[in-house]
């Protein structure tokens, strides 16, 4: 196994970004702040590893800027992740392959970065003086950001690397440097018929999102990929408007005291019940909802079988 001594003066010699130290640089453009649901970015870091991994020693960490300094160096090329405290450090490096930038999406058969052949992708996490010789791997950029300088303001990624051998035990982590959450989870019982009983996740890496206004405060939100289209319709009760924290009862069609709920995906509902909470809400200046979270239960026709699911644009 390698000991890292002066790799990175070499691995990032021809880059010319400058670090970006936690709470130093502003990212790229984010919601705005709402009273009582203020979307917040997330800068983290955590791995598990299997018993036998030589990085991580079957260890299981977790660091967030709290305990340790996490940093972001590099260009949509090249990023490395550095998290550093008292007692240990651990680096990340996601290199897009050769001629490439890095952008939501999933990057197999990783080869160790500043060695990769041909137009593979390079990943190589190390620390405590531990590093691969031979990396086998594959990472995710769920989101990534850069400033007008082509310095890295976010990342959200995701990866597992084995070391020497594409069998061997996995060192598995997840990378976030300002990032807002964006996904979508659904569960749908037997019998339910926009989710025919199926359960799903769609995150930056494999789907796009979006997000419209609906009438008078309603919401048209959509989620694009895996083969799956699905779509939600979101309107307040009539005369009232959305508000974080709040769980509303929904029928296909507001009303008074009623929200608007209207979740489709391999199917939708001609009548539906069921609830919705506004876990987070943001809103621009002129009151236009810019991210929101939710989670949400909806019945078609009557029947029993649910649809279960979250949502997090942003927030």
């Amino acid at each position: 196994m390698l000991t890292h001594t002066g790799r990175w003066r070499r691995l990032f010699g021809a880059l010319t970004g400058v670090a970006v130290v936690l709470g130093l640089m502003a990212g790229a453009a984010r919601p705005a702040a709402a009273a009582g649901g203020t979307p917040r970015p997330v800068t983290a870091y955590r791995h598990t590893s299997e018993a036998g991994d030589w990085i991580g020693q079957g260890s299981t960490v977790a660091y967030t800027p709290s305990t340790a300094s996490i940093t972001v160096e590099g260009a949509l090329e090249v990023v490395r992740f550095r998290v550093e405290n008292d007692s240990a450090w651990w680096d990340v490096v996601l290199a897009a392959p050769r001629g490439e930038k890095l952008h939501p999406g999933v990057y197999r058969n990783a080869e160790r970065a500043h060695s990769a052949t041909g137009r593979a992708p390079g990943l190589d996490v190390n620390g405590q003086h531990r590093g691969c010789n031979v990396v086998y791997g594959q990472f995710a950029v769920h989101q990534i950001e850069a400033d007008a300088s082509g310095d890295i303001t976010l990342l959200d990624a995701t990866y597992t690397q084995r070391c020497e051998s594409p069998d061997a035990p996995a060192l598995k982590g997840v990378v976030k440097y300002r990032a807002y959450p964006l996904s979508f989870t659904y569960a749908s019982e037997p019998g339910d018929y926009p989710g025919q009983g199926r359960s799903g996740t769609h995150t930056g890496a494999t789907s796009v999102f979006a997000l419209r206004e609906w009438g008078v405060g309603g919401l048209s939100w959509d989620a694009s990929g895996k083969r799956e289209r699905w779509s939600a319709l979101l309107v307040p009760p009539t005369g009232e408007r959305f508000e974080a924290g709040r769980t509303y009862r929904t029928e296909r069609g507001s009303g008074p005291g009623v929200a608007d709920l209207d979740v489709s995906g391999f199917g939708g509902c001609n009548r539906s019940h069921g609830t919705l909470t506004l876990t987070r809400l943001a809103r621009d200046t002129d009151g236009t909802v810019t991210a929101f979270a939710a989670t949400f239960e909806q019945h078609c026709e009557g029947a029993e079988p649910a649809l279960r699911g979250t949502i997090h644009y942003y927030a």
